[in-house]
């Protein structure tokens, strides 16, 4: 049996408050994501896999989407960050990281690599 390594139940409420207070970017791209608007494709906001909370989920194509801000821009954030994403990609998960700046300058683009990595 396959342990179940989507949101898990510790987690809830976390994943909840961090809905409910979106980062401005996010809330930007979660527009243009929702209601499977970009072809079809069902994201998830503030979706956990294993002890990960991740922006936005794509299940169908296992997609992980990751939005980065100041906060991300040091050092120890960034060794984090790469470390998160190996462990998700040893899942078979695909990661894709934006900065903040670039969904409000650039979302033609951003929404463009978003496609590319549909099937």
């Amino acid at each position: 049996m396959q342990e179940n390594i989507h949101n898990i139940k510790a987690l809830e409420s976390h994943r909840k408050e961090l809905r409910k207070h979106l980062t401005p970017a996010e809330a930007f791209l979660w527009k243009h994501l929702k209601n499977k608007q970009l072809e079809g494709r069902k994201f998830r906001r503030q979706h956990s896999i294993k002890n990960f909370i991740v922006d936005f989920y794509c299940p169908s194509e296992r997609l992980v989407i990751e939005l980065d801000g100041d906060v991300h821009m040091n050092y120890t954030a960034e060794e984090y960050g790469a470390w998160r994403q190996r462990q998700l990609e040893n899942l078979g998960i695909k990661v894709l990281r934006f900065e903040n700046k670039m969904v409000f300058q650039l979302l033609p683009s951003v929404l463009m690599d978003i496609r590319s990595y549909f099937r």
